[in-house]
């Protein structure tokens, strides 16, 4: 099964290659890293004595960095002296990660699911413990993990009814992999469940909670909301809708509903972040062909003022508190079959939180919120407008619903 895997990777690779090629040619993607991805990690990163071998902690994208970085801040309060690396996939994960974890030792992409970059780059970081975020399952790089007799344990994991369903057809298989897994730590009863179903060894598998609760709770949400509308200058009065991860096919609706907004609220502040920042000048364009007036995130801190009604998130990893600022929070991903994005953040601030119908990838959070009358499912523009214009109209409901959350 392992062979028939790798053969299938190559082939979905070969595929794709020519995709990443264009794409990298007209500026929309880069194609640095590739040489890490085949396993090739400078040796300098890794030069230091034998005997201290690092952790591994490996985060997908920004939203599992921010759980690594969690751990990794709490790991090296305790340990100062062991070594940290952490490996990403996206290179918006591996920017976040550079500059929110200074203390890592080295900051890699992941290794492509292949024997020969698996082994290489086992072989150049030699790690003593590999932590894998929400639950990554790459067979040959766990099953590399076990041959070498290197640990390996899930940390703030998540199984989605999603992933579960595709994960199911190949079960026999995915039951073996699962098998190179030490210690499953997951965030919920159902995600236990589910990776229990798959095949996991009952006496590995815990319900633990979700790491980034820790990060929330302990955050003051007043003194962020206060820092945020100073960096982005925005009056302590007003309202602010915060739009965050959305994806192609929703700034539209969503700016559409805020024209209509504004003429019942004409001071609203739309905070827009898209899920990709690369996409940043197209939503620019969406906005401006509505004739609204935004600025960028990135243009603030020079001193740009002035009449803004829209502003475009175009950095990463801010977005987490940045729902701070907001008086209410939409959650993206959700409007269009993209199976929603983490409506935690949001929530656990105390923010009202919308969502659209396809929560695929976050089903049991969004059932929990919507249970506690603390989140509202939305449909469509006049849907939207609706929910929004009853929870700026008062302030008791929306703080209802955010102390619902918490």
């Amino acid at each position: 099964m392992y062979v028939a895997y790798s053969i299938l990777l190559i082939l979905v690779l070969v595929a794709w290659s020519p995709s990443i090629l264009v794409k990298a040619l007209r500026g929309s993607s880069r194609l640095e890293g590739w040489s890490e991805r085949m396993g090739r990690y400078r040796q300098a990163l890794f030069m230091r004595p034998q005997a201290v071998r690092p952790v591994w902690i490996h985060a997908v994208s920004v939203g599992e960095v921010g759980a690594a970085s969690i751990l990794a801040k709490s790991w090296t309060t305790r340990w100062p002296t062991l070594p940290l690396v952490i490996s990403t996939v996206t290179a918006t994960g591996r920017e976040v990660a550079e500059r929110s974890l200074p203390q890592a030792a080295a900051v890699v992409y992941f290794p492509i699911d292949l024997p020969v970059a698996v082994h290489r780059a086992l072989g150049t970081v030699q790690p003593r413990l590999v932590l894998l975020t929400e639950t990554e399952i790459w067979p040959n790089f766990l099953r590399a993990c076990a041959d070498s007799k290197i640990p390996v344990a899930v940390i703030n994991g998540r199984l989605s009814e999603r992933s579960f369903s595709r994960y199911r057809f190949a079960r026999p298989f995915i039951r073996r992999v699962l098998q190179c897994i030490d210690l499953f730590c997951m965030q919920t009863d159902a995600d236990a469940t589910r990776v229990l179903a798959l095949g996991a060894n009952p006496e590995r598998v815990h319900v633990v909670g979700n790491l980034k609760f820790d990060a929330v709770l302990h955050a003051d949400t007043s003194a962020l909301a206060e820092q945020w509308r100073r960096e982005l200058q925005i009056d302590a009065q007003r309202q602010v809708v915060v739009a965050g991860s959305t994806h192609a096919g929703e700034e539209e609706v969503i700016l559409q509903a805020f024209q209509r907004l504004r003429e019942e609220f004409p001071d609203l502040l739309l905070i827009l972040a898209p899920r990709h920042p690369e996409r940043i000048a197209q939503v620019e364009t969406a906005v401006a062909d509505l004739g609204f007036t935004a600025v960028r995130r990135s243009a603030l801190p020079q001193g740009r003022n002035g009449a803004k009604e829209v502003i475009l998130i175009d950095t990463v990893g801010e977005l987490s508190t940045l729902y701070a600022a907001g008086s209410i929070a939409f959650v993206g991903g959700s409007l269009v079959p993209r199976g929603g994005q983490n409506l935690l953040e949001p929530a656990l601030h105390g923010r009202p939180v919308l969502f659209g119908p396809h929560m695929e990838n976050f089903v049991d959070a969004s059932a929990y919120f919507v249970r506690r009358e603390a989140a509202i499912q939305v449909s469509d523009v006049s849907d939207i407008v609706r929910q929004c214009a009853r929870l700026l109209r008062d302030p008791v409901i929306r703080d209802t619903m955010g102390q619902a959350a918490m």
